[in-house]
């Protein structure tokens, strides 16, 4: 069977700076490593439309570092969309800055982070399996 493993990332932001090639990278490895197939939709985004999305979904004020929509319909050609990562930038950078640590790696414990959730995890009703799931990957490629 062919596998088919696709993500498309899309910002218009100017701060942070990040290297999309190497976050799609990334995603694409996540993916391969969860054994998922099918489409993500990755969108860096500002903390006030993060904050707009975090009301809107989950009923809490103000901005977060990452939300993630499963799906799971078939795409046009398909194969399953996996769903939408929506990251806030400056909210990651500050973060990043905050553990001093490069705003790429942030950004790619963040898009784990959301690919995992787009995975059926959920940190608050799994008794730990996200957490554990996701610390295990993070060490595999030595992301703090």
């Amino acid at each position: 069977m062919v596998s088919h493993r696709e993500v498309r990332l899309h910002s218009r932001l100017k701060k942070p700076s990040v290297r999309r090639e190497e976050l799609v990278a990334f995603a694409l490895d996540a993916l391969a490593r969860l054994g998922l197939e099918g489409e993500v939709g990755i969108k860096l985004c500002s903390a006030r439309t993060m904050a707009l999305f975090n009301r809107r979904f989950r009923g809490k004020k103000g901005s977060t570092d990452v939300l993630s929509f499963p799906d799971g319909a078939p795409g046009p050609e398909g194969w399953p969309y996996l769903g939408d990562i929506l990251i806030a930038g400056p909210v990651a950078q500050a973060a990043a800055e905050e553990a001093g640590l490069p705003v790429g790696v942030e950004m790619k414990r963040l898009v784990l982070h959301g690919i995992l959730h787009l995975a059926g995890f959920d940190h608050e009703t799994d008794g730990g399996a996200m957490l554990r799931k996701e610390r295990s990957l993070r060490k595999e490629w030595g992301i703090p």
